[in-house]
C-alpha cells in the first residue's frame, strides 16, 4: 500500500497547483461521450484498488488457481482436435494499471497517443498468477493464443513485453491483435479451425463471446446468467475496475443520455 500513499500525496499536491480539477467532475454530462469522459474522470479510485491493492493481487492469484482447476477438468473431456487456451492481455496477462494511475494525477483520461505511448515501452508487469499458469498449460499440450484488441501496429511491442515478462509461446503466431473490429469472434473462429479451445480468460465477458456487448437489459445481467453454465467451465474472469464494457451500462443508455443528472444515474444504479 506504500505505492498508493505515494501516489495519493502526488494526487493531492497536483490538485493544489493545477486548474484542472481531478475528482470534482460532475457525475454525468449531456453527451454519450460526455457521460463516459466525467466518469473516466472519477476513476482515481479503481486505479489504485487496481495498481496497489492486496486484494486485486489475490483476485489475480484466485482466478489463474481456478484456471487450472477448469484445465485440468476440460483436458479429460474428450475433444478431436489438439486442445489450445485463449486469453486476452491487458489486464488478464498484463498489468496496465501505472498507465492509468500516470493519466489519474494529471486529470485526464485514455487517449491512443498516450495509450501507444505506454504500450511502445514494453514494460507492463506480468499479472500475478498468469505466466505460471500459462506455463502450466503448455506442459499439459496445450496452445497458448493471446487475443486482444491492441492494434496491429503494437504487435512488436506487445510480443517484446511478453517475451520479457516469460510468457509461452509469445511470438507473432500466437498473438493476435485487432485488424479492423474489436469483436474477437473471428479470431476465435480462426483457433477453433486446429484446436479445440478448452479454456478462455479475460477481464471482460465479450473474451468469451461477443453478444456481452449489449447491455440493454438490465446491464447485462439476465445474459449472464442465461450463459452461467457456459461461463462456469469454459471462462476464467479476472478483476478490471479502470475500463470495460460494464462502464456502457450506464453511458450508453438514451435515457442517461437525455436527462443528464446525478439523480438519473444514481436511480439507474440501484441507489
Amino acid at each position: 500500500m506504500k505505492q498508493a500513499a505515494i501516489f495519493l500525496s502526488l494526487l493531492f499536491m497536483a490538485a493544489c497547483t493545477t486548474s484542472t480539477p481531478v475528482v470534482n467532475a460532475p457525475v454525468v454530462a449531456s453527451s454519450g461521450n460526455g457521460v463516459q469522459y466525467q466518469l473516466a474522470q472519477q476513476n482515481v479510485d479503481a486505479a489504485i484498488y487496481q495498481n496497489a491493492s492486496a486484494e486485486v493481487h489475490r483476485l489475480y492469484q484466485q482466478g489463474y488457481e481456478l484456471a487450472r482447476i477448469r484445465l485440468d477438468a476440460n483436458l479429460g473431456r474428450p475433444h478431436a482436435l489438439p486442445p489450445a487456451v485463449i486469453v486476452d492481455i491487458d489486464e488478464t496477462v498484463l498489468d496496465n494499471s501505472p498507465y492509468q494511475m500516470a493519466n489519474a494525477l494529471k486529470g485526464l483520461t485514455y487517449s491512443p497517443r498516450t495509450w501507444k505511448e505506454w504500450t511502445s515501452l514494453a514494460r507492463a508487469k506480468a499479472l500475478p498468477g498468469a505466466v505460471e499458469f500459462l506455463n502450466y498449460a503448455v506442459s499439459k499440450g496445450c496452445a497458448v493464443y493471446y487475443i486482444s484488441n491492441r492494434d496491429e501496429d503494437e504487435e512488436d511491442a506487445t510480443v517484446r513485453n511478453l517475451v520479457v515478462e516469460g510468457f509461452p509461446m509469445a511470438d507473432v503466431e500466437h498473438v493476435m491483435p485487432m485488424a479492423g473490429s474489436s469483436d474477437k469472434t473471428s479470431r476465435r473462429k480462426a483457433v477453433s479451425k486446429e484446436h479445440s479451445i478448452v479454456l478462455l480468460v479475460g477481464d471482460q465477458l465479450t473474451d468469451l463471446d461477443q453478444s456481452f456487448k449489449d447491455r440493454t437489459a438490465g446491464q447485462g445481467k439476465p445474459h449472464v446468467d442465461a450463459l452461467r453454465d457456459s461461463l462456469e467451465r469454459y471462462f476464467i474472469m479476472l478483476p478490471n475496475s479502470m475500463y470495460g464494457t460494464w462502464l456502457d451500462g450506464i453511458t450508453s443508455r438514451p435515457d442517461s443520455v437525455k436527462v443528464g443528472n446525478k439523480e438519473r444515474f444514481l436511480q439507474q444504479s440501484g441507489y
